[in-house]
């Protein structure tokens, strides 16, 4: 018994389902977005595939009961499969109906990248168990976003592209030109490995509040916070460098966010912290502040913003003649139609009522799960997790307004990781209370994906 129990710890210390999925985290962010997989029918990323692998290990690990999965529902997962549903039935709608060859080879390329991104939530959801593996997977995030920001800051600071040594020999760049350095209006700004500074910005404001999170709790884990709190600002730092409104208003919605939940005195701690990373900015990178006073304050000189607003009279046209179902998921696209760089507009018009309801309740049931662990929870820890969370999943909802979210896969991915990271979160507390109203009884050891040591058992 003694060797078997030895076993079981052996192989409980081996890779799982967080592990997995904390690969799936580093590969979406750290790799370059222009890079895809050689001799494909179709452009895939490194991190689409292994989405697509983590969907099928989920499929196959479901028709077991020893390989460590979740079993049985709650409210996010429900509407995750209710999302899947929904977009399975738009691409057949579509599909069923005449579409030219090109927009019918869109959309099956749109459908694989939606199952990739369900595979990311499903995994996380299912797969990921306990409070130990959900921030191992979250703090590989932290990682992964310290990494994007390093190569934000060589391209802003030295103006040098270090994703153009980023490159496997499987990978081969797609046809999107993205620039290292890029110019508007007189001001730079940087996209790190993302395929847009408006992109990046985004990403960093969803990842820095996870990095405040572990620097305000480190202590009652034991550990030094110094390094999280070196990591928040590494990652506020990538966000400025992308000098993006779209980031801004990313990082306000997470502060307000987290500041309706914080007590008065981490409040006044953050406006303080806030402050000072402002002020070293201002004696570092002098000009960095002013950009960002440009962005604003040029908004009705800006021709971005024009742009914008004036195709809504071409996307509300467009919309009306295929009002609930639209005319096809990923049908829209450049340079054939013109593009819309607002996701609700993207949407209404490739996917119709029944798209934008399944995007919109989608990030909506996400946060749900997290404001509900946050309830159920009497944890410290797991109750700032789940504001920490919730913020970072809403994040989405209102940089759909400013740009076309979805055409930018990996902001995308990340939002299916949050929205299974809130199923993960609200799965152990809802387990937790189940388990306080039975009364103690043994615990059982969850086990990951990988079991081989099952069969000696």
């Amino acid at each position: 018994m003694t060797t078997i129990a030895s076993l079981d710890t052996t192989f409980e210390r081996r890779a799982d389902g967080a592990t997995l999925l904390s690969v799936c985290v580093l590969v979406l962010l750290l790799t370059p977005a222009r890079l895809v997989l050689r001799g494909l029918p179709m452009s895939l990323t490194m991190s689409d595939v292994l989405g697509l692998f983590t969907l099928t290990m989920w499929m196959c690990a479901h028709l077991t009961t020893t390989l460590g999965m979740a079993k049985g529902g709650n409210a996010v997962r429900r509407g995750i499969f209710a999302y899947a549903l929904a977009i399975l039935f738009l691409y057949g709608y579509a599909a069923y109906g005449y579409l030219p060859s090109d927009e019918l080879n869109s959309a099956d390329h749109s459908l694989v990248l939606a199952l990739a991104n369900l595979g990311l939530a499903l995994g996380m959801c299912d797969a990921v168990r306990g409070r130990e593996r959900l921030d191992f997977v979250l703090k590989a995030l932290v990682v992964a976003g310290v990494g994007m920001a390093v190569v934000g800051a060589i391209q802003w600071i030295f103006g040098f592209d270090l994703t153009a040594f980023m490159k496997l020999p499987i990978l081969s760049s797609n046809d999107v030109e993205v620039q290292a350095v890029e110019a508007r209006s007189g001001i730079q700004r940087v996209p790190a490995t993302t395929g847009h500074p408006i992109e990046f910005g985004v990403i960093m404001a969803m990842i820095l509040p996870f990095a405040i999170h572990y620097g305000f709790h480190a202590r009652d884990r034991g550990e030094s916070p110094r390094r999280w709190w070196a990591a928040a600002a590494v990652i506020a730092a990538g966000l400025m460098f992308a000098v993006s409104r779209s980031g801004v208003l990313a990082v306000l919605t997470v502060g307000f966010v987290l500041f309706l939940g914080w007590p008065n005195r981490r409040r006044f701690q953050s406006l303080g912290v806030v402050v000072l990373f402002l002020a070293v900015v201002k004696v570092l990178f002098p000009g960095l502040l002013g950009a960002f006073y440009t962005l604003f304050t040029n908004i009705g000189r800006d021709d971005s913003i024009r742009y914008r607003v004036h195709d809504y009279p071409n996307a509300i046209e467009e919309f009306l003649r295929s009002p609930w179902f639209g005319r096809g998921i990923g049908t829209w696209y450049a340079p054939k139609h013109q593009v819309f760089d607002n996701q609700y507009l993207l949407t209404l018009v490739e996917a119709g009522v029944l798209g934008i309801t399944a995007f919109v309740g989608l990030v909506l049931i996400g946060v749900y799960g997290a404001v509900r662990a946050r309830y159920l929870s009497h944890d410290p820890r797991d109750r700032n997790l789940a504001l920490t969370l919730a913020a970072a999943t809403i994040v989405p909802l209102g940089g759909a307004i400013t740009f076309d979210l979805l055409a930018f896969p990996q902001i995308t991915s990340l939002m299916f990781v949050m929205v299974g990271a809130c199923c993960v979160l609200l799965r152990i507390v809802e387990d937790d209370r189940r388990a306080m109203a039975r009364g103690p009884e043994p615990a059982m050891a969850h086990r990951g994906f990988s079991r081989v040591a099952q069969g000696a058992e």
